[in-house]
């Protein structure tokens, strides 16, 4: 009896060093975590193959990342390429795809009491605007409101610009002053409690990428590549879609 347990003891050890081994690493900012995460879950249940996602600012995953990552994703197209330039041969260029586009709308308070309904309120006095001048976001506001003439108008009104999203989060939950915020409509299906969408007009409005590669170190490049097909296929993009994107 004491041989047969400790035989089902050493098997249960083997087989969860061995999925440990054979798990998929993806990395890559918080905006499309959510959704990179309900992907790994249901490519899990399919396949057996065990996907890890991690996200978020890039300087709490790099080091991790470096040792261990199958998968990169971005954004924003940009961003993709910012990592690659600063971490050459990181990447696989040669595998990178994108997936979906998301659109950009602005992010009021709920019940939205400073009655905007477009860029033009957002350049008003007494309207302050949160900002965050990066992660996939880099020059999002600009490009909208040059369209409409409104830079200057709306830059004067920027109370506070953040360098990723997550401290944009923060800054919104904690402090009730800022009226609004151009960002991802995607954003409001991660902070449905404290925003409310104001969509942009079709003229107006701007979408970026999600992209996505394997790592050129990658040890298991079948079951990634797998991965990446399973985010490309219909499943993964109705997965997408309930997180915001087109």
């Amino acid at each position: 009896m004491k041989t047969s347990i400790i035989v089902i003891a050493l098997m249960a050890n083997v087989a969860t060093a061995f999925a440990q081994k054979d798990t998929i690493h993806v990395y890559g900012p918080g905006g499309p975590l959510s959704a990179m995460q309900d992907c790994a879950k249901a490519f899990t249940a399919k396949t057996g193959i065990p996907v890890k996602v991690t996200g978020g600012p890039e300087s709490k995953w790099l080091s991790q990342a470096q040792a261990n990552a199958d998968v990169i994703y971005g954004g924003a197209e940009y961003m993709l390429t910012q990592f690659m330039q600063t971490h050459p041969g990181m990447i696989d260029a040669a595998t990178r795809v994108e997936l979906y586009k998301r659109r950009a709308a602005i992010l009021v308070r709920p019940g939205n009491p400073k009655h905007i309904i477009g860029l033009k309120d957002l350049a008003k006095p007494g309207i302050k605007i949160l900002d965050v001048n990066g992660a996939g976001q880099l020059g999002l506001w600009e490009d909208i409101a040059g369209k409409e003439n409104l830079i200057g108008g709306i830059q004067r009104n920027i109370g506070g610009s953040f360098a990723n999203t997550a401290l944009g989060i923060e800054a919104w939950k904690k402090d009730q002053s800022y009226d609004a915020w151009i960002t991802y409509a995607s954003w409001h299906e991660n902070l449905k409690d404290v925003t409310q969408v104001v969509e942009l007009p079709l003229a107006s409005r701007l979408f970026r990428g999600t992209p996505v590669a394997l790592t050129s170190n990658t040890k298991h490049a079948a079951q990634a590549k797998q991965f990446i097909q399973f985010l490309q296929s219909t499943d993964g993009h109705a997965l997408f879609k309930k997180w915001g994107w087109e």
